[in-house]
């Protein structure tokens, strides 16, 4: 490689990190994510954007393995969650951790298609999709790039079925809004379940989200990743 280039693609990266932005192929951090569920079989996955069960109606760019992916500081303390709400009848299930760019740009372009409605009557039935950026549904940036996110509800261990959240993941709307009320007792309960257990491990929630949960003390709190969602992370 010429001096030039040298001197050009150092500089680029220079100015991508002292940004906070991202890091393309992140081959050396990799090594600092782990794949949620290979020692902790409690843990149930059911990654959305790897199936066409979402608001975009498709698999999402970048999820080539239906894989929960964290960094190790977030896996270790979503392990004592695990842990914890294990011991009260309950386990946890993740419907999507590290996201990397390409996906959420894939959700930027889906976002200016405003002829595509093809979910709307599952995902935002209340919201016009033109209104989406706007109101902060759809962002030229996720927390989830920084691997240290996870979107994730309880399973009931008896009926092995989900517990009643008064919502669905995913739903853009108040009615996902951990403070909303217009819910049953039973439902608000579920949901602080939920957050209690994670806020006791050091994550923090998402007002408009009582789903997503992010690491208070994330590894990455600058640094949004792009390697693909696979087995492939060591």
């Amino acid at each position: 490689m010429k001096v030039k280039e040298i001197v050009r693609y150092a500089t680029l990266g220079a100015l991508l990190i002292a940004n906070g932005m991202l890091l393309n192929s992140a081959e050396a951090a990799k090594g600092d994510f782990v794949i949620i569920g290979k020692d902790n079989p409690d843990i149930v996955q059911e990654i959305r954007y790897y199936t066409s069960y979402n608001f975009v109606g498709e698999r999402i760019t970048g999820y080539e393995e239906p894989v929960a992916i964290l960094s190790k500081e977030a896996a270790a303390a979503l392990q004592l969650v695990s842990a914890d709400l294990k011991a009260k009848g309950y386990r946890l299930k993740i419907f999507d951790a590290y996201r990397p760019q390409r996906a959420v740009d894939h959700f930027v372009r889906w976002g200016k298609a405003l002829e595509d409605t093809r979910m709307k009557s599952c995902f935002y039935p209340e919201v016009d999709k033109k209104n989406l950026f706007r109101d902060g549904y759809i962002d030229a940036r996720s927390g989830h790039s920084r691997g240290s996110t996870v979107d994730l509800t309880l399973l009931n261990m008896q009926t092995g079925k989900e517990v009643d959240m008064g919502g669905v993941f995913d739903y853009f709307g108040e009615l996902s809004h951990p403070s909303y009320t217009n819910i049953t007792e039973e439902q608000k309960a579920n949901r602080k379940i939920l957050a209690d257990a994670m806020i006791a491990r050091g994550f923090k929630p998402l007002d408009t989200e009582w789903w997503h949960f992010t690491l208070k003390d994330e590894p990455y709190p600058n640094k949004y990743f792009d390697f693909k969602v696979n087995s492939k992370i060591r």
